[in-house]
């Protein structure tokens, strides 16, 4: 069996000419889409993530607006700001760059952007939308997941998918999205009993634990098609991801790497909401 690798890269840059395209139809309709970015502090990674995203909106065309703040600023201040861009009609989309200051509130914050324009898919109305089975954004990673492997010929309909992890910005979207393409879906986590027999069960394996190299080839079916969320730094200071992709490897029928994998993917989807709130379609 050859084992296929799943090329984010590839498929992200597929993504984003799409979102050039679209963001070139809305401007000859005079809509110019604009994602507006609010980061508090100077948190290193946290800066990283936003040039990143900066260079996409610039690469497909969305305006770009990054309003830095200062690490004390207080929640009134965050709160209020948020609510004059909810009220800017030239804001299309909205994100607040996570993590905050520990003296904010972040569920305070999520919950102040305005469902129509908050293109991270973290609003309770745009997670219950999805678990209803109606219009919302999704939540970018597990979005970006969905079309890796559908871009990549892989069926979802009727096969075990497993879940492995069940935090609210990746594994419970992911089930849900996993859930609505007709996987039959099990989420486990840390307190999952014989974890290696519940994985191994799994068609599709999506893992988003937050620790290196936690799975290995023993919580793999061969066969199996492994989706690794994960992203750390090793001992040498390479990129690694959840899943020991050496030992794994040999024994998918397909994999993603890190990095090269979901990454490119998460910001390819902020994209693609952001023009989507440009058109307007979400009736919130």
């Amino acid at each position: 069996m050859e084992t296929k690798l799943i090329d984010g890269k590839k498929i992200s840059a597929e993504i984003k000419e799409e979102v050039k395209e679209e963001v070139q139809k809305l401007k000859s309709k005079g809509i110019a889409p604009c994602l507006a970015v609010i980061q508090v502090g100077e948190d290193p990674a946290s800066s990283v993530y936003v040039r990143n995203k900066k260079k996409a909106c610039e690469y497909t065309g969305i305006r770009f607006l990054h309003e830095k703040l200062p690490e004390e600023t207080d929640q009134e201040t965050l709160l209020s700001r948020l609510l004059e861009m909810n009220e800017d009609p030239s804001v299309h989309g909205i994100l607040v760059q996570l993590p905050l200051p520990k003296h904010l509130d972040e569920q305070a914050v999520t919950r102040a952007i305005s469902p129509a324009k908050d293109v991270d898919g973290f609003h309770p109305v745009n997670a219950g939308s999805l678990f209803l089975g109606e219009e919302g954004f999704v939540s970018c990673t597990p979005a970006g997941v969905l079309q890796l492997l559908k871009r990549s010929g892989i069926e979802i309909e009727g096969k075990e998918c497993v879940v492995l992890g069940r935090s609210n910005i990746v594994g419970k979207p992911m089930a849900a999205l996993l859930l609505s393409e007709n996987g039959t879906v099990t989420v486990a986590h840390s307190r999952t009993r014989n974890l290696r027999d519940v994985t191994r069960r799994a068609d599709i394996l999506v893992v988003a634990v937050g620790k290196p190299r936690f799975v290995d080839d023993t919580f793999i079916k061969e066969g199996a098609v492994v989706i690794d969320v994960g992203i750390h730094r090793n001992e040498d200071n390479k990129l690694c991801g959840d899943v020991d992709f050496e030992k794994v490897f040999s024994k998918c029928s397909a994999i993603t790497p890190v990095p090269g994998g979901v990454g490119p993917m998460t910001v390819a989807m902020l994209l693609q909401n952001c023009v989507q709130a440009a058109r307007g379609e979400m009736n919130l």
